[in-house]
């Protein structure tokens, strides 16, 4: 990669030809890296290749994820190459326009089985993609069977997720059935993906690995990526060791996993084990069960609780004694601040496995009535958004408190809210959000209750939201209990007074007077004074345009990163905000010795960092980007953006805001259009884009940890993809500076860039500076955001949850702001601008807005 950076063809020839020494049997080029004109290197590469006899008597493999690269290489390539890959991804019509070419020019192809609706994990949809492509392969092109390859995925096994187990078995079933009615067609696959989890320990994965592909071979496999120096003879493989594995290969054992696990040390030459206190073990089945929910231990949890079922007959009893008596001592322990999130958090995923050995039991006793609860709650996560950690932290802090919860998720419509809430019999219901169409949502769903009747307390969370926007925006549009909850250390206390009908007075009374202060004082607010916005318009920022400070890009349009190396982006995170997501406050790495909250940060740390590991590891996570740049220029609040040099074609116009609020800085009012060249001034200025996504992979993570009772590890998956976003963002930033060339000569530490300490900024949009979200759809557009797999919801939340989007400014002056409080005369403006009536402009700049909608405005 590094020679190819720096064009060094003759250079990276000899890296292929140490390839052809060593034994292999195929060479695969690949030019996919956003800093190179793949197309033409591609080119240049294969035509210096095939002046190498040595290495162009093999046949080339051309291997790109972009179509234009792949049509390069097959235009210069001597004799059969191979193309890497195509696929059903993209639906029929591309698949087979794809695969004509190929036939075209008489190249054999690699076919990935995915499809429309994503790779397929299971047997029976490896064989169903197979079949599919090799019809129309064979009916409609008439391809040459033997020219095909099918790739029907080599997956991890012995992860310790249950829907991993059959991996390698649906493999070797998919594999003999593809051989039989796919005749002809040859079977690859990536055979050291197999044994990932197991990373580190290469005795095991060599065992794993050999004795896969022993199996495999038989089953039909004719092709195998592998690194041969590293495979252990099948019959020379340690006896128990083999028996081990292929216990896991062949699931054939619910414990496979773990014993392999515990061998693996035996193979690894370390013979010192680390000694374990287990003093504990010594007490009553209830201290047992106590100690074990209290620590977040869950090593014993299973057999603890058959032995309480022995002793307490029911298992209700078990729930509702021993265990719930172990969850009070958490709840205490966290009440009084002895114990943090996390350790609350697993602590309760010990819970859900101890219960989950009951239930069973308990639906066979359902007619003896349900478990006693101190209430019921439904929570979701409004219309249109999709950030739900802190509603989850939410849900397991109840749950540890013997409340239950019913989680909607996300996305949520309120009458699907209300609709539920009431067929439950909910004691209160709890709405989360973080971008701020989702307050206007809450206010919505305040509202539908009132006009529904209800007499449900209401509890309000949520990054964005405030005890100031719940007192003036929606505790008006009901008249039952409205709260503001902070945060899940807040909200045991919140819920226990409210499910308390002495309490609930008292806690109702002083919130509402809290909530008539906090509105007089936003009023107050409003009437402080502001520009008007002719004035502010007057009053923008004074920039002095010199053309030494204007960036020129090294190209225009758009690029993509596909699957980036996770590793060089976990360099990246900044960790003190991933332990703000567990309400552990405090600065990284400082947190760490914190007095109080070091050793709970510390265990954190290291159980996020081998999850990290695991995900980096295991590929269980995939990193997308698009990002370019573009000829712009400010006009006015806009940045305009251009098709090319020529400036004559318009692809978008962002419509920015303005302050009105009277500063006390520098008198200015500032729009981030200030900080782009104006026409007017001579120059010709750009801007640049991006979207950056981590979270492609989470959800399927996520719902595996959660099905085996595992919320701990759910929320730290949610948790680590937003760090992986934030840090890609950065990643891809200092990275673009360098394209821009005043980052070429940067040398900053990760302090440096934690502090911002560079030039340029990326403002995104439903940040302070840009608050509206639907100005994303002009973003999304302009990079072709889907193609990197990344959506838009009906509020402009982003999918994956775990993205990051905005534009890139790179002049000198350019500084973050808060565009604050707007007044009508702009917003009538700015909907102009955009050409969209003036309510719908409101609803997108309701949390910016200084005057109430609808009414006239004071002469």
């Amino acid at each position: 990669l590094r020679l190819l950076r720096e064009e060094k063809f003759a250079e990276a020839l000899s890296v292929a030809s140490d390839q052809v020494e060593g034994g292999a049997n195929i060479i695969d080029v690949n030019m996919d890296e956003a800093l190179l004109d793949s197309e033409r290197c591609m080119t240049k590469f294969l035509n210096m290749l095939a002046t190498e006899p040595d290495i162009a008597k093999l046949p080339i493999m051309i291997d790109s994820s972009k179509w234009s690269v792949i049509e390069a290489g097959l235009k210069c390539v001597q004799g059969k190459s191979i193309v890497n890959s195509i696929s059903l991804k993209e639906g029929e019509a591309a698949f087979l326009d794809h695969a004509r070419k190929v036939q075209r020019y008489g190249a054999g192809v690699v076919v990935m089985a995915f499809d429309e609706q994503g790779q397929a994990d299971t047997a029976a949809r490896k064989i169903e993609i197979c079949q599919r492509a090799y019809k129309l392969l064979t009916e409609q092109l008439d391809f040459e069977p033997t020219d095909i390859i099918f790739d029907p995925n080599v997956l991890a096994i012995a992860t310790g997720i249950k829907e991993h187990d059959r991996y390698a078995l649906d493999f070797i079933e998919a594999a003999k059935a593809i051989k039989e009615r796919c005749p002809g067609a040859m079977i690859s696959g990536g055979i050291s993906n197999l044994s990932f989890s197991f990373r580190g320990n290469d005795a095991v994965r060599e065992a794993m690995n050999s004795a896969f592909l022993f199996h495999a071979i038989k089953a039909g496999l004719t092709m195998g990526i592998v690194n041969a120096g590293q495979l252990a003879v099948y019959q020379d493989i340690d006896p128990v060791l083999r028996e081990h594995v292929e216990d896991v290969l062949f699931a054939r054992r619910e414990d496979a996993t773990e014993r392999l696990v515990e061998l693996a040390d035996q193979f690894k030459g370390e013979g010192v084990k680390r000694e374990v206190d287990l003093q504990w073990r010594a007490g009553s089945v209830e201290a047992r069960i106590a100690h074990a929910l209290v620590h977040g231990l869950s090593e014993h949890i299973v057999a603890d609780v058959a032995e309480a079922l022995q002793k307490y007959q029911r298992p209700l009893t078990v729930i509702e004694g021993p265990m719930m008596d172990g969850m009070k001592v958490v709840g205490d322990l966290f009440g009084a601040g002895k114990m943090f999130l996390p350790q609350v958090v697993k602590s309760a995923r010990v819970m859900k496995q101890g219960v989950a050995q009951l239930l069973p039991i308990m639906e066979a006793e359902r007619a003896a009535g349900g478990a006693r609860t101190q209430g019921k709650i439904v929570i979701a996560t409004v219309k249109g958004d999709v950030h739900d950690i802190g509603k989850n932290i939410v849900a397991v802090v109840l749950r540890c408190n013997n409340y239950e919860v019913i989680d909607l998720g996300v996305m949520v419509p309120g009458d699907k809210i209300l609709d539920r809430a009431l067929a439950e019999g909910a004691d209160i219901v709890g709405l989360s959000g973080l971008i701020t169409p989702s307050l206007e949502e809450m206010a919505y769903v305040a509202a539908e209750m009132e006009r529904r009747e209800l007499t449900l307390p209401l509890l309000i969370g949520g990054a964005t939201t405030s005890r100031e926007h719940t007192a003036v925006k929606i505790a008006p549009a009901y008249t039952r209990p409205t709260l503001h909850v902070l945060d899940a250390s807040r909200v045991v206390g919140v819920v226990s007074d409210l499910m308390d009908p002495v309490r609930r007075l008292t806690l109702d009374r002083d919130n509402r007077t809290d909530q008539e202060r906090l509105r007089v004082l936003h009023a107050r607010k409003r009437q402080k004074p502001s520009y008007s916005f002719a004035d502010a318009k007057r009053r923008r920022v004074k920039v002095e345009w010199k053309s030494a400070d204007i960036a020129k890009p090294e190209f225009i349009g758009v690029r993509e990163l596909r699957a980036f190396p996770l590793a060089e982006i976990a360099e990246y995170i900044d960790w003190t905000f991933f332990f703000h997501a567990w309400e552990l406050r405090g600065k990284f790495p400082e947190l760490l010795d914190h007095k109080e909250r070091g050793k709970a940060a510390r265990e954190l740390f290291a159980e996020a960092k081998k999850l990290l590991q695991k995900i980096i590891d295991d590929k269980l996570l995939e990193a997308n980007a698009v990002y370019g740049f573009w000829p712009a220029e400010g006009a006015g609040e806009d940045i305009v953006v251009y098709a090319d040099e020529s400036r004559k074609d318009t692809l978008v116009r962002f419509n920015m805001l303005r302050q009105q609020n009277i500063q006390d800085d520098d008198g200015s009012s500032k729009s981030l259009a200030d900080f782009v060249a104006p026409r007017d001034s001579g120059l010709a200025d750009h801007i640049g884009a991006f979207a950056v996504t981590a979270g492609l992979g989470a959800d399927a993570l996520v719902q595996a940890y959660e099905r085996n009772h595992d919320d701990y590890s759910a929320i730290m998956v949610k948790a680590l993809a937003d760090r992986l976003a934030e840090a890609f963002a950065e990643l891809l930033h200092k990275r673009v500076r360098s394209e821009l060339g005043y980052g070429r000569s940067e040398n900053l530490t990760l302090a440096d860039l934690r502090a911002e300490s560079f030039r340029g900024i990326r403002p995104a949009f439903g940040y302070p500076a840009c608050p509206d979200h639907s100005e994303k759809h002009k973003l999304f557009a302009l990079l072709h955001a889907t193609d990197a797999g990344l959506q838009l919801t009906e509020s402009c939340a982003m999918l994956p949850a775990a993205s990051v989007s905005g534009i890139y400014l790179s002049h000198p002056s350019a500084r973050y702001f808060a565009v604050g409080s707007l007044q009508r005369d702009q917003v009538e403006a700015y909907a102009a601008a955009k050409g969209v009536p003036l309510a719908e402009a409101e609803k997108w700049l309701a949390s910016n807005l200084g005057y109430e909608p609808g009414r006239e405005p004071r002469s």
